[in-house]
């Protein structure tokens, strides 16, 4: 889902960028870290990274991997989750040359912000609906809305830049991702429950996400 540099309008890279810095701004203001939210963070970070490396071309769109966002945000919190995953997006463009430099601001804003917001909103929603409950299996959805959610906005930066028409780029994005989600989610649920049994099965306790905030 990485755009490469040439992708974009200079207009759509320049929008993207602001609301980018904005974003993570405001993220990093909200957050109040101790030791052990650095710890995970990093343990987090390192496994989402290595899961994005491993990723194949979308014809009509960009490319398509794991994101890993809903999981940052359920370990880690809402505002960790978007430190972690911009600070990926950023040592991938600066090192391995995953991502054009000038789409910066774009990929962060789709991966490294809106993702992570969409997972942590769905399992927020989950939580409301099913007080008192386990509500783990909402981290399928949280992973699939997650992944399409930045695949839709990154299909929009094409289209607004004129590089791929509309009615293209967005069935082959959500197409691909859907079924990335899909996956996503399952490993995201998988993740948890191996982490936190006791959270997962338990009557009395519930998956929260809360963390690193």
């Amino acid at each position: 889902m990485h755009i490469p540099d040439g992708f974009l309008s200079p207009a759509v890279s320049t929008a993207a960028l602001a609301i980018a810095i904005t974003g993570v701004g405001a993220a990093s203001w909200k957050f109040k870290g101790n030791r052990e939210n650095f710890i995970k963070m990093g343990l987090v970070g390192g496994c989402i990274f290595a899961a994005q490396m491993l990723n194949f071309p979308i014809p009509g769109g960009t490319s398509g991997h794991f994101i890993g966002a809903a999981l940052a945000a359920v370990v880690l919190g809402p505002s960790a989750a978007v430190l972690v995953m911009t600070a990926i997006l950023i040592v991938q463009a600066l090192l391995f040359h995953d991502g054009g430099l000038f789409a910066l601001g774009a990929n962060i804003l789709s991966m490294g912000i809106i993702a992570p917001l969409a997972g942590a909103s769905i399992m927020a929603i989950a939580k409301r609906i099913l007080p008192g409950k386990s509500f783990a299996i909402a981290l399928i959805p949280a992973g699939i809305i997650s992944v399409l959610a930045a695949a839709l906005v990154t299909a929009i930066y094409l289209a607004a830049s004129g590089t791929i028409p509309l009615s293209t780029v967005v069935p082959a994005m959500l197409g691909w991702h859907l079924w990335i989600g899909l996956i996503e989610g399952g490993v995201t649920l998988a993740f948890i429950a191996l982490a936190d049994r006791q959270a997962l099965y338990s009557p009395t306790h519930s998956i929260t996400v809360s963390g690193g905030e």
